[in-house]
């Protein structure tokens, strides 16, 4: 029998995420496993084509993150936190990178997320 004690949702605070989320809980309550929750920030300036040169003021990521933290702990009640003992982590850098480095620094049995719902000839192409 499959035992699943850490499960990984992560959330870019989509509606597929929200989807992921109602997965990730209902797994965990039939599996009795716990639930972390992540969301990897990737730095909005790194890929913007007028980004050369330009340093946001210090206190641009320290606001991004206090919203973050904020989102972060409003998908997911008090109560549901306690009961699933979450762990709310937010992580900077590339997506991919952070969620198998945090999966595997955390023991993470299973991770769930989201699709953005492409149909079967995008997911071909892609």
């Amino acid at each position: 029998m499959i035992a699943l004690k850490r499960i990984l949702v992560t959330t870019d605070f989509s509606e597929a995420s929200e989807a992921a989320l109602r997965y990730g809980r209902a797994l965990a309550e039939a599996f009795g496993a716990s639930l972390d929750i992540l969301h990897v920030m990737e730095d909005p300036f790194v890929y913007a084509p007028t980004s050369e040169g330009y340093l946001p003021p210090p206190q641009f990521f320290e606001e991004m993150e206090t919203k973050t933290r904020e989102r972060l702990e409003q998908i997911l009640p008090p109560a549901d936190r306690e009961k699933f003992h979450a762990r709310l982590s937010i992580k900077k850098g590339s997506p991919f990178v952070e969620i198998t480095r945090y999966a595997k620094s955390n023991d993470i049995d299973l991770i769930v997320m989201g699709t953005h719902g492409r149909g079967p000839i995008a997911h071909m192409l892609m």
